[in-house]
């Protein structure tokens, strides 16, 4: 390698970095139906949290109604 190279130049030919694909497990693939599933169920726990939250607060807006009159 020459060692007056630019930092571009230098990972060329037959010393460069070589890109390794690895084999898939079969044992741990998901279907796209089990993907699906699994991005549903993390919607619905988000939806039941952003639900929660917005009962919580009408509630304590109410109450605050109430105190203050």
């Amino acid at each position: 390698m020459n060692p007056y190279t630019q930092p571009g130049e230098k990972k060329i030919g037959a010393k460069r970095p070589k890109i390794q694909h690895l084999a898939e497990d079969p044992t741990n693939r998901r279907t796209p139906s089990e993907r699906q599933a699994e991005k549903s169920g993390v919607f619905a726990e988000r939806r039941a949290i952003k639900k929660s939250a917005r009962r919580h607060l009408q509630k304590q807006l109410l109450a605050d109604l109430s105190e203050s009159e």
